[in-house]
């Protein structure tokens, strides 16, 4: 296992995942296959609700942080108004899609896993049911991002105000980025078990419990599959960065480009972001099963 490293190792596989374009190509498939349908639905909803609702829209295009009372007062009118209708879909439309997301995930991540090496099992209910618990893991953490927010908010800007003072928006914005990035930062480090669980279902052909319990139990790549899940987060954010530096790019000759041109321009640079983000979720897939032989080799001797 010496000579197994981490990030070097990794290197390595996304130079190879870089080779077989139907790895990244079958992932998208899978994820599109799920993800426009569901964009598609949440649109229609969503002006749905807008319609029905009469909300000024204009209003929200001229707040300005420069006087945040105002946008606060805002923000709020416009979430009072918007809140019970869309939370009224959202009991029947967020369990419509987590439901689906679980199923047709279960069946792509099978798909991927039986692609990549065909010595695996077929496990799509023991793979339904992790992913199941990779989501609920997943909300707990959300939750507690959002009760961070909410003491930021707290502590910068109702305090402050509550006081007769100023709120401190800057304060604020700083308190909301360390939140985030430490539960992301938590998340990566954390969440390992329950992306390596499923490639040990398929593996060894075992049940929920069983390849949960194995992924714990893989200590001598613990640290490996740690330091991954770091790397895999930071290429998110750097992504997100890219992302948002491409969208901005054109905005000094805005008075040149189209209003066409700038749409097309955030459609093909959220194509990218999300064909790379596919691609990343492949060499990670491809990484955990290099690190499980290289394991299983070094058990066996």
């Amino acid at each position: 296992m010496e000579t197994v490293r981490g990030t070097q190792s990794f290197v390595h596989t996304f130079a190879a995942c870089w080779k077989r374009p139907s790895l990244t190509a079958l992932e998208v498939l899978w994820r599109w296959a799920f993800g426009a349908p569901a964009a598609a639905l949440i649109a229609y909803e969503a002006m749905r609700v807008v319609r029905e609702t009469h909300v000024d829209l204009g209003a929200l295009t001229r707040i300005s942080l420069l006087d945040p009372a105002a946008t606060a007062a805002t923000l709020s009118e416009t979430a009072g108004v918007l809140m019970p209708p869309a939370l009224h879909v959202a009991k029947w439309l967020v369990p419509l899609l987590l439901v689906a997301w679980i199923v047709v995930s279960s069946f792509g991540r099978t798909a991927v896993l039986r692609r990549i090496d065909r010595r695996l099992k077929r496990r799509p209910a023991t793979l339904m049911v992790l992913q199941a618990l990779r989501i609920a893991a997943l909300l707990a953490a959300f939750a507690v991002w959002f009760l961070c927010l909410r003491a930021a908010a707290d502590t910068a800007v109702n305090g402050p105000i509550a006081a007769g003072q100023a709120p401190n928006v800057v304060f604020y914005f700083a308190l909301v980025v360390i939140a985030t990035l430490g539960m992301f930062t938590l998340w990566a480090v954390a969440s390992w078990a329950l992306s390596v669980a499923p490639l040990l279902a398929m593996l060894r052909n075992l049940g929920a419990g069983a390849s949960l319990a194995a992924a714990f139990r893989l200590r001598p790549v613990r640290s490996k599959l740690v330091e991954i899940n770091l790397v895999m987060g930071i290429v998110k954010i750097a992504l997100m960065v890219l992302a948002l530096v491409f969208s901005a790019s054109p905005l000094p000759f805005q008075s040149v480009a189209t209003p066409g041109f700038m749409a097309w321009w955030y459609v093909a640079v959220t194509f990218f972001y999300l064909i790379a983000s596919d691609l990343f979720h492949v060499v990670r897939l491809v990484f955990y099963l290099e690190m499980w032989r290289a394991y299983d080799d070094g058990a066996a001797r």
